[in-house]
Order: C-alpha cells, then structure tokens, then sequence
C-alpha cells in the first residue's frame, strides 16, 4: 500500500489548524473581571498573571477548545 504524501501534508495543516484554535491571545480574569491581553499566545497549563488585581491562574482548555483559569 502506498502513502500519499499530500494526505499526509493535509493531515498536518488540520492539526496544525485544531491546535490553533486551542490557542488564546486574551483572558477575562475570573477574579476581577478585567480584560487582559496576552504578548503571546498561550494554551493549556500556562501560567497567567492578571495585570490588574495581580491574581496568578494556570490556564486549562478543553477538548472543545473552552478556556477555564484555575487559581493558583
């Protein structure tokens, strides 16, 4: 059987694409509400700092690409 390199260039730009989407450039802070942009993208177990009220989160995203902040 032969492999089709094509399938798997697409194979790769899919995830490339779905861990993408898995990716955040801004947080509402749980805590105090404020909107806080990112410098970077960052996804599941980043470590996040509120520039407002100073409270620390570890960033946890779901299958579903839904992000939740945990308290650190």
């Amino acid at each position: 059987m032969q492999h089709d390199k094509y399938e798997e260039e697409e194979d790769g730009r899919d995830k490339a694409r779905a861990q993408a989407k898995l990716l955040f450039r801004e947080f509402e802070c749980p805590s105090c509400t404020a909107n806080n942009p990112a410098e970077s993208p960052f996804g599941n177990g980043a470590e996040l700092l509120c520039n407002y009220c100073g409270t620390e989160f570890k960033a946890l995203v779901s299958e579903e690409g839904k992000l939740k902040l945990r308290e650190l």
